[in-house]
């Protein structure tokens, strides 16, 4: 009964997380298990974390499909996603919010773990700029959740021709990322994407629901080995 009970609960939190990404008020969603209490965790991120018509949207997102396999795994998060369509660290989102903003909201204290993903929307901005906002948003959620680890995931890019305006967004973001003592992860190097068009919606930008498998299958160790429990 116990067992059922979790379970039911766990499905609740990955349902009831999917629909975190429509403007409103954050909240915290809390997993019951036996024996092994959730991790909270926040994300913070852009349109490749919020879907898009393109795919992505609801329990189709990386971030819903993250949680239920972590759960799978017997891994409990609590989570709390905080993300906007066209924002970074610099640039503002749909709502007018940049990457501290949505740090404002989505962290909080007893979070073990915040992740950022992107962005490629800051490939406009001047990099000594960039490395205040990013340094900002790192040094807020070390403030609103001290015991955290944080994990950046740097802009990811579709092909394999990447222009250079976005290897100063990725090098800028890591070099703060490192300052700030996180672990910082590169999509570029690693080529996420590159030569999987199939992954990417026909705008040829924004990943399709197998593209958001494909990034929930990459980013679900990355979280898991920071979880404190696991470590």
């Amino acid at each position: 009964m116990v067992r059922r009970l979790s379970t039911c609960v766990i499905a609740l939190a990955v349902v009831l997380e999917a629909f975190g990404h429509v403007a409103g008020p954050t909240r915290h969603y809390t997993t019951l298990s036996v024996g092994s209490p959730a991790n909270h965790v926040a994300v913070i991120g852009d349109s490749y974390t919020t879907g898009t018509v393109e795919g992505g949207r609801g329990p189709q997102s990386w971030t819903s499909r993250a949680w239920a396999a972590l759960a799978r795994q017997g891994v409990q998060v609590a989570p709390n996603v905080a993300a906007e369509g066209r924002a970074g660290y610099d640039v503002p989102g749909d709502r007018g919010s940049v990457f501290s903003d949505l740090t404002a909201r989505a962290v909080h204290s007893d979070d073990v773990l915040v992740v950022f993903f992107g962005s490629r929307n800051d490939q406009g901005a001047e990099p000594e700029l960039l490395a205040e906002k990013a340094r900002e948003a790192f040094d807020l959620a070390h403030r609103a959740a001290p015991s955290a680890r944080l994990l950046v995931i740097g802009p990811p890019w579709p092909t394999a021709d990447r222009p250079a305006a976005i290897l100063r967004v990725r090098d800028v973001i890591a070099d703060q990322a490192r300052a700030a003592g996180a672990t910082f992860v590169d999509p570029i190097a690693e080529n996420w994407f590159v030569d999987r068009s199939d992954l990417i919606g026909a705008d040829g930008v924004h990943p399709n629901d197998a593209g958001h498998a494909y990034m929930a299958a990459k980013i679900v160790p990355l979280i898991r080995a920071q979880l404190p429990s696991l470590v």
